[in-house]
């Protein structure tokens, strides 16, 4: 199914959607919105701030894929990006753990920790006060115990002021941790396929669910995430006939990432997507924009007029002072 998706199966009244949709009700009321302050009266139009957009909340997105309505979500992990996707009408940012490695400059995901999670989430909630944002739960945050799990979460949104927080797998642990977060009024983004926190286990960056076991695993711990609460499902690097069999029979919104086509919506690592990381050229990914060309001239240029000493001029310099 290339065009004109249409909705998914089961989300008629009294369906699986109208499940969620109960379930998740009492915690879309809790999310907070963005307050703004009244203009002085009496300030001219152009004194007034502008109004954010209105965030999305965990019901918009079921009604979206009860719609048919794809969803557009970006990794982001600064002030300046997260502006410049609300800007673009984002409908969702992921602060992923993935700025481990292209902020970061580790190998992997795992050294990323709460504190940088929360440092980071914080700066992108300032930047995009409209947008909803979901904030990753990094490695070991949430494997331990249900409680340490609740804990890392709730500091993530209440320092960070997210949305909802997104963990890996679908295994009975991690599912009663899905239980309790949502349980205590969190929402929860569920992660299957290739789970980067798990790459040494499975054996590198490879595409999972291929054979037959590992398809139907990938079916039953989707059914079960869904079960336990979840609001959405990222699938990454996964076949896309099985990825568009997962997203049909779920009533939970799923993200894909090298998942094909048949996802109720996509997502990418922002870097990766605006051509900043020219080594990185996996099947899946396409550059919407050439960030690394400009900012490499941009910074040689800069160079080159300091060493010059064309840069300052005049135009770059205060007069006066002079005796």
């Amino acid at each position: 199914m290339t065009q004109g998706r249409r909705p998914a199966r089961g989300l008629t009244p009294g369906g699986p959607f109208s499940i969620v949709r109960r379930r998740l009700r009492g915690i879309s009321r809790g999310i907070p919105t963005a307050r703004w302050p009244p203009p002085p009266k009496g300030a001219p139009v152009s004194a007034q701030p502008n109004s954010p957009p209105r965030r999305r909340t965990v019901r918009d997105f079921l009604e979206m894929k009860r719609r048919g309505e794809r969803i557009a979500v970006l990794t982001c992990y600064d002030v300046l990006f997260a502006r410049i996707l609300e800007e673009a009408g984002v409908d969702m940012i992921l602060v992923g753990d993935s700025l481990g490695q292209v902020v970061l400059g580790h190998d992997s995901t795992l050294p990323v920790t709460v504190e940088a999670m929360i440092h980071h989430a914080g700066a992108v909630r300032r930047g995009a006060p409209g947008t909803f944002v979901v904030v990753d739960l990094p490695f070991l945050s949430y494997q331990i115990s249900p409680e340490e799990a609740l804990r890392n979460a709730g500091r993530i949104m209440v320092e960070a002021g997210a949305e909802a927080v997104k963990l890996e797998g679908g295994d009975p642990r991690t599912l009663e941790t899905v239980e309790r977060l949502v349980a205590a009024g969190i929402p929860v983004m569920g992660h299957l396929g290739l789970t980067p926190q798990s790459v040494h286990a499975l054996g590198g960056y490879r595409v999972q669910g291929r054979e037959g076991e590992a398809a139907e695993r990938l079916r039953q711990e989707a059914r079960a995430l869904q079960e336990a609460g979840c609001f959405s499902l990222v699938l990454e690097l996964i076949p896309g006939p099985l990825a568009e069999e997962i997203s049909e029979a779920s009533a939970i919104p799923t993200i894909g990432i090298g998942a094909g086509v048949g996802c109720d919506g996509q997502v990418l690592v922002l870097p990766d997507a605006l051509g900043m990381n020219p080594g990185f050229t996996p099947r899946f990914l396409k550059r919407f924009a050439d960030l690394h060309g400009p900012a490499l001239e941009g910074a040689r240029a800069y160079v080159r007029e300091v060493r010059e000493g064309s840069y300052p001029g005049d135009d770059h310099t205060f007069p006066g002072g002079g005796g």
